[in-house]
């Protein structure tokens, strides 16, 4: 007899069950997406995908030295998407790394040839997974994860403008000096250059902004506030700029979509699903709106009010993903 054997007395045959079950890649945002779940106390069983051995190897080691102060997580990782099976969300990392002042949209077909790989393996071998696409251009990203995957439209979504919306809030917050939680905005459309800030929506404690500043975020609008929506563009590219990659904060979004879908929370979050039909979109792309995430993945899609100039540059957004998605090689 072992001395496992000698110490316990077995009580049941069944040691596969993996009651709550994420697999993320590996890389400065997959390592944050991981650290943000664990310490959240998100999973059971926590698997690490990547083609670098090594990496992924040292990854999945210095985790497990940490178990002790995480919640018994079992953590596990390869390069065979075999380790996957039977995961209720896989969040998908892989992609080229976004260079200083690359927009985007450059990056796509690149992805798009790496998400043909390993996409059809993250269907086949957990065919009932909810996907979080986190991958950069993230909406045109979530539209080949869904046409590759095969899935419902519902259990495919991306990070989409989460982490814009945060950075909008954040903005706004330091502006009026109270806490980012207090104010109540939001960014849609594209995650990148064609986003659009619904200002028309923002509030603090239900006080509409616009109804003490109608043309707030306008060129005429107050001095200063015209500024926001750059700043939120520019963020990330402040960030590459400065530490050649961005990690944490969306990390840190990530996290939260997990739990409001592994939770039920039923939490409104602005992000990336399939938008056709929705506020006059007449194109087969994938936008962040807000949605209601749960245990079956975008539960609901918010009908939001726009307003005309708002409901333009949405509709411009849709036109610019759909040109792009027009030329990718599938």
């Amino acid at each position: 007899q072992t001395i496992r054997d000698r110490l316990f007395s077995k009580a049941s045959d069944d040691q596969t069950k993996c009651p709550c079950k994420v697999t993320v890649g590996v890389g400065s945002v997959g390592m944050a997406c991981s650290m943000s779940i664990l310490l959240k106390n998100l999973a059971t069983d926590l698997t690490l995908i990547d083609v670098i051995e090594d990496k992924l190897k040292g990854e999945v080691l210095d985790l497990n030295h940490g178990n002790l102060f995480l919640s018994n997580v079992h953590i596990d990782g390869g390069k065979d998407y075999s380790l996957s099976s039977g995961s209720k969300i896989v969040v998908i990392t892989a992609g080229a790394r976004q260079q200083v002042g690359e927009s985007r949209l450059s990056l796509v077909q690149r992805n798009v040839n790496i998400f043909k790989h390993i996409v059809p393996k993250i269907a086949e071998h957990s065919p009932d997974a909810i996907i979080i696409v986190v991958s950069n251009p993230v909406d045109l990203m979530t539209y080949v994860a869904w046409k590759l995957s095969g899935f419902p439209r519902h259990r495919v979504l991306g990070s989409g403008t989460n982490l814009d919306s945060a950075r909008f809030r954040h903005i706004i917050a330091s502006r009026l000096s109270v806490s980012p939680s207090s104010i109540h905005a939001c960014i849609v459309g594209e995650h990148g250059d064609s986003s659009v800030p619904l200002w028309s929506s923002v509030s603090v404690s239900g006080r509409s902004l616009t109804s003490i500043e109608p043309k707030i975020g306008q060129p005429d609008g107050p001095k200063g506030w015209d500024t926001v929506h750059k700043q939120v563009v520019d963020g990330a590219y402040d960030v590459i700029r400065l530490k050649g990659y961005t990690n944490w904060a969306i990390g840190l979004s990530c996290a939260e979509m997990v739990e409001s879908i592994l939770k039920n929370k039923h939490r409104i979050m602005p992000v990336s699903c399939f938008v056709k039909g929705m506020v006059g979109i007449k194109d087969d792309v994938c936008l962040s709106l807000p949605c209601v995430l749960n245990a079956s993945g975008v539960n609901n899609i918010v009908q939001v009010n726009l307003n005309k100039s708002e409901k333009a540059a949405l509709n411009k957004s849709a036109t610019l993903i759909a040109k792009v998605q027009e030329d990718l090689k599938w």
